[in-house]
């Protein structure tokens, strides 16, 4: 890692900024404190000081826009995966200054799939920075005991329905279905893209084909056939796993701290001590996920970015970002490393530097630990993993604003609750949606 520091010593010795602001939507004050500690070490290497400054997630877009109309947009921005493609249509980011960082730094050192989402007319929008990618939570113990393959297909999870599906002692899953919750929406998105089915296309809304469709129906009420009655989401989904009461449930890897029993408020209750990590030795997960018509699967991935924008002092915000994804790599992802995957694997010298560094960071909240000493070396690499192949709709087709109003209309959510609930079979369901998708626009 050392080249790095040499360029930023070279470049400290030209005619630079003397400060940089940058923008994080992190901004408690435990997260903030560390990248400020990140900030004060590139002072440190290159003598350049970078003004932290918080702005609430909410308002990003709106001061972004702003701030570019009034020529006076930061340095770099932390953001959002949301922003990225329209802020580079918009003239907001600097896609040539980010792409040179990347191929500095390595392209091949980060996950393809972080990469793909922000491409951009042959180059790349802003920096990937960290990611995490939902994550089918199963009970490994119970899948060996009865010689079952991992839930990463619509097929192996039907299987292990057959055998494990025991209510109310076990129930083989706790599929989301309330409606109105964004939870449903986003376990929606990852079964479809599972499938390979998407409502859009690079030309805008894409009808649903019925026959892919109808597969992706017939599984998620297989799923909710196999899950409580009522209204379900995140909540119960931990609960019953947390209780031994669920085999398997769709959860982000925010979960994987509260599993270890290092969290008073979200205890696992398996057993009678509520700090015990016995839950999470009996645990496996799935990234990857399959349906008939899409044997490569997919991962519903969210990831973050640093832009670099077209106000900016190009060569210190690209030293900065450049340190940040390098030297100071391992400090960025210690913000949260439970939902901070290192989108970068490694150095061209060490390909699985930051992947290993990650897991040695602590996690938790009333007590502390790293996920290396939590889980196995192969569930690491399965969470990582999923960044590789992360998708989300609209994103390669450049249609995200449009697929963000489709999964924002909740309409998908609502005919999918008839369907499980036997109100209208498969072929109605289809028509229903896609009637709904072209009222969106």
């Amino acid at each position: 890692m050392l080249g790095t520091s040499l360029a930023l010593a070279l470049s400290a010795m030209s005619v630079q900024a003397d400060s940089i602001r940058f923008w994080t939507t992190e901004e408690q004050p435990e997260r903030l404190a560390k990248q400020q500690e990140m900030a004060d070490l590139f002072k440190t290497e290159t003598g350049t000081s970078v003004e932290v400054i918080p702005v609430t997630e909410s308002d990003l877009g709106t001061r972004a826009t702003a701030a570019y109309a009034a020529g006076d947009l930061p340095d770099v921005i932390y953001h959002t995966l949301q922003y990225a493609l329209p802020w580079a249509e918009a003239g907001i980011l600097d896609t040539e200054a980010a792409s040179e960082v990347i191929a500095d730094l390595g392209t091949d050192t980060f996950a393809p799939g972080a990469i793909a989402m922000a491409a951009f007319k042959g180059e790349t929008a802003s920096v990937p920075v960290d990611g995490w990618t939902q994550m089918v939570v199963y009970r490994k113990d119970l899948f060996e005991q009865h010689g079952l393959a991992a839930p990463d297909s619509f097929a192996n999870v039907q299987a292990a329905l057959a055998k494990l599906h025991n209510p109310p002692e076990l129930y083989g899953f706790v599929a989301a279905t309330k409606v109105d919750e964004n939870f449903m929406s986003q376990v929606l998105e990852h079964v479809f893209l599972a499938n390979g089915v998407s409502p859009v296309d690079e030309n805008g809304l894409n009808a649903l084909d019925e026959a892919s469709t109808t597969e992706v129906l017939d599984f998620y009420k297989a799923i909710a056939k196999a899950s409580p009655p009522g209204e379900l989401y995140w909540k119960q989904s931990r609960e019953l796993y947390f209780s031994g009461q669920a085999a398997m449930i769709i959860w982000s890897p925010f979960i994987l701290d509260e599993l270890a029993g290092l969290r008073d408020s979200a205890p696992p209750t398996i057993n009678d001590d509520p700090t015990s990590a016995a839950l999470a030795g009996k645990t496996g997960i799935v990234t990857n996920f399959s349906g008939p018509s899409n044997p490569d699967g997919a991962a519903w991935g969210d990831v973050r970015y640093f832009g670099i924008t077209s106000d900016a002092d190009t060569d210190a915000a690209m030293d900065f970002v450049k340190f940040a994804m390098d030297d100071g790599y391992t400090q960025t992802l210690s913000i949260a490393p439970e939902g901070k995957f290192p989108v970068r694997r490694g150095t061209a010298d060490n390909p699985t530097a930051f992947t290993e560094a990650w897991s040695k960071l602590p996690v938790g909240v009333d007590r502390k630990a790293p996920l290396g000493e939590l889980y196995e070396q192969s569930m690491i690499d399965e969470i990582v993993g999923g960044l590789d192949v992360a998708k989300r709709w609209g994103v390669a087709e450049g249609q995200l604003s449009l697929a963000s109003k489709i999964i924002n209309s909740q309409a998908i959510n609502r005919v999918v609750r008839q369907y499980i609930d036997d109100e209208i079979d498969a072929p109605a369901a289809v028509a229903a949606m896609n009637d709904e998708l072209s009222k969106i626009n």
